[in-house]
């Protein structure tokens, strides 16, 4: 993905960098958020020079006002707004006229407030386009950059973070107040810290782009509320973790259901917004966090450490139980406890007391001391079979919890090899932790945070040498009469396509179906039954019957002609009598498929991330047990491997306890070429196939059913 000209990540500098600032609507009363900003971009050493522009004040902490931006005798790099709304594209319009290159608009009061606040930041989006002016808001609380030769807080945060290494981008002003005080307590520092408001102009995708060149920072954090652009956002992240080795770690708000609109297909129905948002995340290589503290917790594990470069851990601790704990951590998380070679054994013969526990997790006993911690670390960090240390204190009264901890910190400065620990309590171990702290050693409170940071950064590690397949193009598809049937449905106004319908687009694209004809009375049932061969399913055609099976609309195993004649005029007898306003077109009678297993491929047409596809087990209880994948069309043949793998039941699939195993290389060409549909044929908004009938090894796989929405 190249930037647009003219909008690429350096037109950003005069923010974050800037030689000249204005605030412009500063105020001389403490406690505001006009003085509070500028009072902050003054005490925090701002290494530029600083104006306040006041129509009414004449200096605003003892430097000299200006009553209009325009008065200011100087070259202004960046403008920082705090006029009310009403006002505030009077202000930018002065900006542009002046030459500003950049411009924040703290003020509120614009589309988050709807009616008239719609058409302020209509206008001020406006201004920006006109001059070119790089805008970052509004409502937002401000930008803080930590370079010493910048050294930026222009926000009315209640202080400056220390410096640091990660970039924290959040769309909520007061959520990054609570971040900078939990970071603060915790010691951790930040490289630029931006709340980019309402995104008017400048995006959270641009601010992304901005901090993958950003030599400052090693981690990018991000809070959104929204995702308007998921493709694009999709691309950027996959750009700064394999161009820049940066990781991206999001935290995404709106994870419930409630508030979900019911739709009409299957996929449509199991496809929550957050399940997408899940799966396109994870396809992009994003880390996703559920709180802040998790965030954190994998955020300084990537910063302050070496990458993992495998998932075998060694344990150590002083303390029998919290060994255990942190073992059956490691195993949820799917890491491994290492196996010490011989040389790493009598080490630990040597140096450490005959009742502590030589295997993993290495128990150095309770009244170890920083000695036995050190020999502990040093020749479980050199074995070849260690990806990391993983070390646990908890303080007896003989512990020198201090010592001990000056003493991890310089084991781990001489390993190439990630080392984290846990001192364990709050009160005692406090001195201990902020030595740990202080030297980049990522502390957790509690193991299992330890060893999901370890998981997670391992994973990352994966993913930046991780080399996706290309994505297959099938030449073999017949696009414009999968078209024709679409565009015949849009003409007729129909937003729904029968089985017939559906089963010639599927067909178009390659996609195995079973025979079948379209019956319009008993009679042409009885022959169309004859021709496909017994035994058949019928199954009733219908514009407004799209559950077919909650109206007794479908009826299986139909094996001779009479059955057959029968079982129609008992469908329409069903389908009248659930639905009389219906529109029934006859009878669809298809080939049954024989035995197999039934899963459901799908797609539907997400305003974000545009076609999602689906995969899981399927049937008539598919929303209920609700095992199913998703990911981001176009999918490449690695990552529909990795769906049909993903689903909690492939073991079904794989021959788990006897069974046939099941022929999954068919449903994956079926999904690649789903994916194709799903890009060639933007008219298609939802789409189900279930089930597809998937016989043994070798055999291939036949859909049994479908629905296209449009």
């Amino acid at each position: 993905m190249s930037d647009p000209v003219g909008r690429g990540p350096e037109r950003l500098e005069p923010i974050f960098a800037p030689r000249s600032v204005a605030g412009v609507g500063t105020t001389r009363v403490p406690g505001t958020v006009p003085y509070d900003i500028f009072a902050n971009i003054l005490r925090d050493r701002f290494q530029g020079t600083i104006y306040p522009v006041s129509p009414k004040e004449h200096s605003v902490a003892g430097v000299r006002a200006y009553k209009y931006v325009l008065d200011i005798p100087d070259p202004i790099d960046l403008a920082v707004i705090v006029f009310p709304s009403s006002v505030v594209n009077l202000a930018f319009e002065q900006c542009g006229q002046k030459g500003v290159k950049g411009v924040i608009i703290i003020s509120a009061g614009f589309k988050e407030v709807g009616g008239a606040g719609v058409q302020r930041e209509e206008e001020i989006k406006q201004i920006a386009a006109k001059y070119g002016i790089p805008l970052i808001g509004p409502n937002c609380l401000g930008v803080i950059n930590t370079d010493p030769a910048v050294h930026l807080n222009a926000s009315f945060a209640r202080r400056m973070p220390r410096e640091g290494s990660i970039g924290f981008l959040s769309q909520s002003g007061a959520l990054c107040t609570a971040v900078l005080d939990y970071a603060h307590a915790k010691n951790i520092g930040f490289s630029k810290f931006i709340s980019f408001g309402n995104k008017a102009d400048i995006s959270d995708i641009d601010l992304m782009l901005y901090l993958k060149d950003d030599p400052a920072t090693k981690v990018i954090l991000m809070y959104l509320e929204e995702m308007t652009d998921g493709a694009r956002f999709m691309e950027a992240a996959r750009r700064v973790i394999h161009e820049s080795g940066k990781p991206v770690l999001v935290l995404k708000s709106g994870r419930t259901r409630e508030g979900a609109s019911a739709a009409a297909s299957h996929t449509g129905s199991l496809a929550a917004s957050d399940d997408i948002v899940d799966a396109a995340l994870k396809q992009a290589g994003v880390i996703r966090c559920q709180t802040i503290e998790e965030m954190f917790n994998n955020a300084i594990a990537l910063t302050y450490q070496p990458l993992p470069q495998g998932r075998r851990v060694a344990i150590i601790t002083n303390a029998g139980g919290p060994g255990v704990l942190t073992t059956d951590a490691a195993i949820h998380e799917h890491l491994s406890l290492a196996q010490f070679s011989e040389r790493t054994r009598e080490i630990f013969k040597k140096s450490l007391p005959v009742t502590a526990n030589m295997k993993n997790p290495v128990d150095v006993i309770g009244d170890a001391r920083a000695d036995r911690y050190r020999v502990a670390m040093g020749a479980a960090l050199e074995d070849e079979n260690v990806d990391g240390a993983l070390v646990i204190l908890t303080p007896q009264s003989m512990t020198d919890i201090d010592t001990i901890a000056e003493e991890v910190c310089n084991v781990a400065s001489r390993s190439p090899k990630p080392t984290y620990a846990s001192f364990m309590g709050e009160t005692d171990v406090a001195s201990g932790i902020a030595i740990l702290q202080r030297r980049n050693i990522p502390h957790y409170i509690l193991p299992e945070s330890m060893c999901r940071a370890f998981a997670r950064a391992e994973d990352f590690r994966r993913e930046c040498v991780r080399q996706h397949d290309p994505v297959p193009h099938f030449e073999d598809v017949d696009r414009a009469a999968a078209q024709k049937i679409l565009d015949a449905a849009r003409a007729a106004g129909r937003t729904y396509l029968p089985q017939s319908e559906a089963f010639g687009v599927l067909s178009a694209y390659g996609i195995p179906t079973l025979a079948g004809r379209l019956a319009a009375s008993a009679t042409e049932a009885a022959q169309c039954a004859e021709e496909v061969g017994f035994p058949v399913a019928m199954k009733v055609e219908s514009d407004d019957i799209i559950h077919k099976w909650d109206i007794g609309g479908v009826l299986l195993d139909v094996r001779t002609a009479d059955e057959a004649a029968k079982a129609y005029d008992a469908i329409l007898a069903n389908a009248h009598s659930a639905m009389p306003e219906a529109r029934v077109k006859g009878v669809y009678v298809q080939k049954m498929s024989g035995s197999g297993e039934e899963v459901i491929l799908g797609m539907k047409r997400d305003p974000a991330f545009g076609p999602v596809i689906l995969f899981g087990l399927g049937g008539i209880f598919v929303e209920i047990f609700r095992d199913v994948s998703f990911r981001v069309a176009p999918v490449p043949p690695d990552v529909v491997r990795e769906m049909i793998h993903e689903i909690r039941s492939y073991g079904i699939l794989a021959g788990a306890r006897g069974r046939p195993v099941r022929d999954t290389e068919s449903v994956a060409a079926g999904l690649q070429r789903l994916s194709q549909l799903a890009v060639d044929c933007p008219l298609i908004k939802e789409l189900d196939i279930n089930p597809l009938i998937v016989r043994n090894a070798g055999q291939g796989c036949a859909v049994a059913d479908a629905r296209i929405l449009l």
